[in-house]
């Protein structure tokens, strides 16, 4: 009996692809899922242990007498220091080790739990429960559109790109104008590039797989693309939250 070998490579090289694709987005979800749940339960804890949130505030006097809590520098510096990890995990990833990269990683989820305890307790917690809910359930599906999907999203990825430019722009703006109907405006179509972002991901993820060669820095792409899905699902998540979030 003759043996088909080209068939067989073709099989072979078809399933290497496949175990390559669902070890890379395994190792991504588990760090994304990691990092989810460091943040939420350090922003519980900040948020219903009196101790711990207060730590972020100083008391003072203001003008009328009145003893008023505003933020200290421990917040400003857990407001800003996620900008300065997100920099060192993308522009040294070739530098550090797997392990050092991913402590920085769970770093930075932590220390967004401690500035997301002070946004969440600005609003009821069942609305909060409501609106995690409805971002787990939005991010799942597009994750699952984006690796199912046939359809090149490199195109719909620019013009998403381009507008969470534009958000980030108007957001600027905004800081000094205060217009609720912006606010409102940006809200919506962040919701809207976050969720598109997700299945572009996603997609991008799985093409890189191909390229699996079991290296150090194949490793460390898990990470990178943990923290690129993470930041995608906390987006869709405080833009939901500033829509449909009820205050306390």
């Amino acid at each position: 009996m003759e043996t088909n070998y080209r068939n067989t490579n073709i099989d072979r090289f078809q399933t290497s692809q496949v175990v390559n694709t669902r070890t890379l987005l395994a190792s991504v979800f588990t760090w994304m899922f990691i990092a989810l749940g460091i943040t939420t339960l350090i922003s519980v804890l900040f948020a219903n242990v009196e101790g711990l949130g207060n730590i972020l505030f100083s008391e003072h006097l203001n003008a009328a007498g009145n003893l008023v809590k505003s933020p200290n520098a421990l917040f400003w510096i857990c407001l800003f220091a996620p900008l300065g990890l997100v920099m060192v995990i993308n522009f040294a990833m070739e530098k550090l080790s797997f392990a050092v990269l991913l402590g920085l990683f769970f770093l930075y989820a932590a220390v967004n739990g401690v500035t997301f305890s002070v946004i969440i307790m600005s609003y009821t917690a069942a609305s909060v429960a409501k609106v995690f809910a409805s971002t787990c359930a939005l991010f799942g599906v597009m994750a699952i559109a984006g690796y199912t999907t046939k359809a090149d999203l490199t195109k719909m990825g620019s013009l998403l790109f381009i507008g969470l430019i534009g958000i980030i722009i108007a957001t600027i703006i905004n800081m000094f104008g205060q217009w609720s109907t912006l606010s409102l405006i940006i809200s919506i179509l962040g919701v809207i590039i976050f969720t598109g972002l997700t299945a572009y991901d996603v997609q991008k993820i799985k093409e890189m797989s191909t390229y699996s060669d079991g290296s150090a820095m194949y490793q460390k792409l898990g990470v990178r693309g943990a923290l690129t899905l993470y930041l995608d699902f906390i987006n869709i998540f405080l833009y939901l939250l500033r829509l449909f979030g009820k205050r306390d």
